[in-house]
């Protein structure tokens, strides 16, 4: 392999986990996946339901 394709998979690796990681924390946070505010939600994402609830 040459040294850029080891540097290709070393920042697609890098982008998979910082995604993974920014998933997390905000899970952590308490917030949604969707973001949709439910401002103006039909009520079909899981998180919106709950707040109606």
């Amino acid at each position: 392999m040459q040294w850029y394709e080891i540097l290709i998979i070393v920042l697609a690796v890098c982008f998979v986990a910082g995604v993974v990681a920014w998933r997390i924390v905000r899970k952590v946070q308490g917030k949604s996946g969707c973001d949709c505010g439910c401002g103006n939600c039909s009520g079909a994402c899981p998180h919106c339901a709950q707040k109606k609830k």
